[in-house]
C-alpha cells in the first residue's frame, strides 16, 4: 500500500474559553491516501471546521501531529488550498482578480498567471465571466470562483468547509455535479466538511462520521456506489439511513424488516 498523503496521528484540540479548557478534538487518528475523496460529518460542535483549520496550517496549537507527505504541518503551504462556506470574494476585483489573489506567493511570471488564471475560469466553466465582479454572479458562480482560487496555484489537496452550505437546494445539487466533474478533471485529493449526510455518500470516496464534545472518529464507512451515484437508488438510501442513524444513536443499525401486506383489494394492485 501507497504511503498516504495525509496522516492525522493522535491529534487532539482545546480552547480556552473564560479560563477554562474546552476540549474539541480528542485523539483523531486518520490516513488519506492520494485522490482519495474523504468527507467528514457530524452536528455542530464535534470539531470538524477545526480539523481542516489544523491541516490548511491556520492554527498551529495541538497535540500530536498532521502529516502531508510524511512531513508535518506547521503553517500555510501551497500543496494545501481551502474553500470555505462563505465565497468571501473582493467586490472590488473581477472574476478573473480574485481568483489571481491564488497565486500572489506563486514564483510565476505575469504571462504565466495569466494563462494560469485563464485555464482556472475555463475549468469552472467560466469563461464568459472573466472581468465580471461579484455583485453580478449568482450564489453557485461566486462559488465555483472560490473553488477555482483554491485549485489555481495547483495544491495537491482541497480542503471544503461546507462549500454549498448557503446555497439554495437546486444550486447545491448543480454544485455537487460541478465539483466532481472539476475534480475529476483536476485528479485532487479532497476533503470536504460537511452536516449533510446525503450530501457525503454522494461526493465522497469515504464518509467520517463525528462525535461531538470532544470530537471524536465514530466510524468510518466505504462509499462502494458507483459514479454517477443516484439518490433515489435503494443502496443509497439504506446508506443515508444507516449513516442518519450512526449520526443519531448510540446503538448499532439495523434495517427494518420489510412488511409482507397480502390480500389487497384489486383497485390497490397496479398493473
Amino acid at each position: 500500500m501507497n504511503a498516504p498523503i495525509v496522516s492525522f496521528n493522535h491529534v487532539g484540540k482545546t480552547f480556552d474559553v473564560d479560563g477554562f479548557e474546552l476540549e474539541a478534538i480528542r485523539e483523531f487518528n486518520l490516513d488519506i491516501a492520494e485522490g482519495e475523496f474523504v468527507a467528514i460529518v457530524g452536528s455542530s460542535g464535534c470539531g470538524k471546521s477545526t480539523l481542516l483549520r489544523l491541516l490548511v496550517g491556520l492554527d498551529r496549537q495541538f497535540r500530536g501531529q498532521i502529516s502531508v507527505d510524511g512531513k508535518a504541518v506547521t503553517g500555510i503551504g501551497g500543496e494545501r488550498g481551502i474553500v470555505f462556506q462563505e465565497h468571501r470574494l473582493f467586490p472590488w476585483l473581477s472574476v478573473a482578480d480574485n481568483i489571481g489573489l491564488g497565486l500572489v506567493n506563486e514564483p510565476l511570471s505575469a504571462a504565466q498567471k495569466h494563462k494560469r488564471i485563464h485555464d482556472f475560469i475555463e475549468l469552472v466553466g467560466l469563461g464568459d465571466f472573466a472581468r465580471a465582479y461579484p455583485h453580478q454572479l449568482s450564489g453557485g458562480m461566486a462559488q465555483r470562483v472560490a473553488i477555482a482560487r483554491g485549485l489555481v496555484a495547483s495544491p495537491r489537496i482541497l480542503l471544503l468547509d461546507e462549500p454549498f452550505g448557503a446555497l439554495d437546494a437546486l444550486t447545491r445539487q448543480q454544485m455537487q455535479d460541478e465539483l466532481l466533474a472539476i475534480r475529476a478533471r483536476a485528479k485532487i485529493t479532497t476533503v470536504l466538511v460537511t452536516h449533510d449526510v446525503e450530501e457525503a455518500i454522494f461526493l465522497a470516496d469515504r464518509v467520517v462520521v463525528m462525535e461531538p464534545r470532544p470530537g471524536r472518529i465514530k466510524q468510518v464507512v466505504d462509499i462502494a456506489l458507483p459514479h454517477p451515484r443516484h439518490r433515489s437508488s435503494f443502496d443509497f438510501h439504506q446508506l443515508r439511513e444507516e449513516l442518519l442513524h450512526e449520526l443519531t444513536s448510540d446503538g448499532h443499525y439495523q434495517p427494518p424488516v420489510p412488511v409482507q401486506v397480502r390480500d389487497l383489494p384489486l383497485s390497490f394492485i397496479a398493473y
